[in-house]
């Protein structure tokens, strides 16, 4: 007896696992939606996933540039989207992050009107100054600042970027003044910085990482990058409340059913394996660890929780 129960099981075994449904497919080209300029940081990312995950899925994934407001226009498309899988975005600190407390009014909730997938890319920010400048170190720049009070110049992409609550954070944890210069994109900021005609700017490893005209004083990360092992980090230089960077992740509209959101997470960290896209992702100093969907949704909850703070003590809104 038992041993024909065992046999019915074994026949029956490949009956159930015929019944499983099938992982979910897009039924047409998937519109992955920056919010911000081609050729940025935010683009390039997308970029190198859109390929392998379009090949996985089976569809083309287009990426689409939709600009605008610190990346919230197009923030606000992909919340208003069916949640069916074929409009996704690539959420970020800018829109994501600091967004939700920089800006007096916002169409969306972060949190509330997304589901969050998983962690594309996180990379380091970094302090820099025009190579010319007889500084080196965080503790040189500080004694720099404190001899000049307000005369240093710090660039950065905008009001309410990223890189400017991180310089209003840096402020307050080292007790100096700087002037702020927004700029209408990162690109001009960091060209006036290699032209010597602002002093500093906070930037991302990927923009000011192989440029030898600046000098970058600190990588804003709790340990050395691999293809900057010189950089010493902004922790080991006495800032541990600084690691900061700017991160980008894979999101859709709220209510996107669990299957289809567990195969675009499963999908999204295969093209991040791929030996071509780890290799690049390595050449921009980002880095990546493989989140589960609740781990990434807890992420972006944090990050929202923190320059939320550094937003209310700063002042660094935008109307």
């Amino acid at each position: 007896m038992q041993r024909r129960a065992i046999l019915a099981s074994l026949v029956a075994a490949p009956a159930i696992a015929q019944a499983q449904p099938a992982p979910w497919a897009p039924a047409r080209p998937v519109r992955l939606v920056v919010p911000f300029p081609p050729g940025g940081a935010t683009d390039v990312v997308a970029r190198l996933v859109a390929h392998r995950m379009g090949t996985a899925l089976g569809q083309t994934v287009v990426v689409e540039n939709r600009a605008g407001a610190g990346g919230t226009v197009g923030s606000d498309v992909v919340a208003k989207s069916a949640p069916d899988g074929h409009t996704l975005l690539v959420s970020n600190i800018a829109s994501q992050g600091v967004g939700p407390s920089v800006y007096r009014t916002i169409p969306y909730d972060a949190m509330r009107d997304f589901t969050h997938i998983a962690l594309l890319a996180a990379i380091p920010n970094v302090l820099i100054v025009n190579a010319d400048r007889p500084v080196a170190y965080v503790a040189e720049f500080v004694a720099w600042a404190r001899r000049d009070p307000g005369g240093i110049r710090v660039a950065s992409p905008g009001n309410g970027s990223s890189s400017h609550v991180t310089l209003e954070l840096f402020k307050r944890l080292a007790g100096i003044e700087l002037t702020h210069v927004p700029y209408r994109g990162s690109g001009p900021a960091f060209n006036d910085v290699v032209a010597n005609q602002i002093e500093a700017m906070i930037t991302t490893l990927q923009e000011a990482g192989r440029n030898s005209r600046v000098r970058i004083l600190a990588v804003m990360s709790e340990g050395r990058i691999p293809g900057w092992p010189d950089v010493p980090t902004i922790v080991e230089q006495g800032f541990p409340d600084l690691v900061a960077s700017t991160w980008f992740g894979l999101s859709g509209p709220a209510g996107l059913p669990a299957p289809i959101a567990d195969r675009l997470h499963a999908e999204a960290l295969a093209a991040l394996a791929a030996p071509d896209v780890a290799q690049r992702r390595a050449e921009i100093g980002a880095q990546s660890p493989p989140l589960s969907r609740a781990d990434y949704t807890a992420f972006v909850q944090r990050e929202i929780t923190r320059w939320a703070e550094v937003v209310r003590v700063s002042g660094a809104r935008v109307d």
